[in-house]
């Protein structure tokens, strides 16, 4: 950075760097430096920019002051806002508990109200399966009678065909 300090006045150019005083730009009308001096003038200038360095030191300071305390404040509230999150967590959390409890009791109950249901289909089932059979033995019992008279009735007619012819054939003789 370049400054040049003329007679009534500083003139600054170039980038301006953080943390570089820069001086006061006061320019004084010649008839201030005929009436004053050239001394007294530049004195002035230079006051002016003891009282700029001067405000922009305690303004730095009151910044970083504040800065700093906005930076507690941020922090402290971050760290309500954390507190607050994670007790919503917490509380979200045994809440799905006791919901994912609450369903795993209605799905035990749906699972044996379902389980219910089949034994009793299957019994149902085994009932009509078992009467289905009763009825088909009674049926399979009924024709097995009327063959078995149907076969002692044709047993007997052989029979009694073969004494006969038995008795035929001995008189024959």
């Amino acid at each position: 950075m370049q400054y040049s300090a003329g007679r009534a006045y500083a003139v600054w150019w170039g980038p301006i760097q953080p943390g570089v005083p820069v001086p006061v730009t006061a320019k004084l009308s010649r008839k201030f430096y005929d009436a004053l001096g050239d001394a007294v003038a530049n004195e002035l200038v230079e006051w002016f920019n003891r009282v700029d360095l001067t405000y922009r030191t305690e303004l730095r300071d009151l910044n970083e002051v504040n800065f700093a305390r906005f930076d507690a404040k941020l922090d402290q509230r971050v760290a309500t806002l954390k507190a607050e999150i994670d007790q919503r967590i917490t509380a979200l959390e045994a809440k799905l508990d006791r919901r994912i409890v609450e369903v795993r009791a209605e799905l035990r109950q749906e699972v044996a109200r379902l389980d219910a249901r089949v034994e009793h289909g299957f019994a149902e089932q085994a009932a009509r399966v078992e009467h289905g059979f009763a009825e088909h033995a009674a049926r399979v019992d009924a024709k097995l009678d009327g063959l078995r008279t149907e076969l002692i009735k044709w047993m007997f007619l052989f029979w009694v065909g073969s004494v006969g012819l038995a008795l035929a054939i001995s008189q024959l003789r």
